[in-house]
């Protein structure tokens, strides 16, 4: 891939709101205030994807769920069939004797992916999840 060109830009804040800035930058480990600015407008661009609903987009979907809950694994199993080739990867880790983790890498539409999460996030014997949105990052 082609280096791509570094544009420089000043920017004007509040002496306060710098400096929690700098703070924030340190905590999360960041090299520079240049590449924490870029990432959260890379961040901020991804949300942008999501919510203009066109085009594909990818993300992952962890959730911990209760493997004894009467057809549980067959209704997530269904789910994932009924919404064909938004599924790229699934990872299953069995946690302890009652619950398991399960991972999905999806590829898609933000809606349909929306869809099955929230399905799926929804469904009785699953705890907990959380959606993570990204992007397929093309131009970001």
């Amino acid at each position: 891939m082609a280096d791509k060109k570094l544009m420089r830009f000043g920017v004007s804040m509040e002496e306060k709101l710098l400096e929690q800035f700098d703070d924030w930058v340190e905590q999360h480990d960041w090299s520079n205030r240049s590449e924490a600015i870029r990432d959260l407008v890379r961040d901020r661009l991804v949300e942008e994807e999501w919510v203009k609903r066109d085009g594909e987009v990818v993300a992952s979907l962890t959730f911990v769920y209760d493997h004894h809950v009467s057809d549980l694994q067959e209704r997530l199993t269904r789910l994932q069939h009924r919404h064909d080739g938004l599924v790229l990867s699934a990872m299953h880790v069995h946690l302890d004797h009652d619950n398991c983790i399960e991972v999905l890498v999806l590829r898609g539409s933000a809606e349909h992916i929306q869809t099955m999460a929230d399905r799926i996030l929804g469904s009785r014997g699953v705890k907990h999840g959380k959606l993570v949105r990204s992007s397929l990052a093309g131009d970001l």
